[in-house]
């Protein structure tokens, strides 16, 4: 591996600057992505990851989802049909949100690398573990 360590992502931790209640949701918000805030908050709040400094990021993120979800239900709303445009713009926030996701141990391997599904008072015995 070389000295430089490009593509590898630090090990990241909980917080000790860690929001304790989530903030209310941003009134500029569409219904899509106050529905997502609402959703997600409690998650973060309890993995302890979010700080306030964070709380532009998470706005991005639950921006790009509301984004994907009014296109998709636009698309139903007309017989399944998309314009390219519109596909193009959807695209483009799925990737965003998808990349803000990873950053706040939204997704499976980003809560692993967070460590916060980890129950230390388990006895049992996982076969899986190495």
């Amino acid at each position: 591996m070389s000295a430089h360590l490009r593509g590898v992502k630090p090990q990241a931790k909980t917080s000790k600057d860690a929001l304790t209640k989530a903030p209310p949701v941003p009134e500029y918000f569409s219904t899509y992505a106050a529905a997502e805030w609402k959703r997600i908050m409690p998650r973060l709040i309890k993995d302890r990851v979010l700080t306030k400094a964070d709380l532009a990021g998470v706005e991005h993120y639950c921006m790009m989802i509301g984004v994907v979800r009014e296109i998709e239900t636009n698309r139903a709303m007309n017989a399944a049909n998309i314009d390219a445009k519109l596909f193009g713009v959807q695209n483009r926030a799925a990737q965003t949100a998808r990349q803000l996701a990873a950053e706040y141990g939204l997704s499976p391997v980003s809560r692993a690398r967070i460590g916060c599904d980890f129950d230390e008072s388990s006895d049992d015995d996982n076969p899986l573990a190495v």
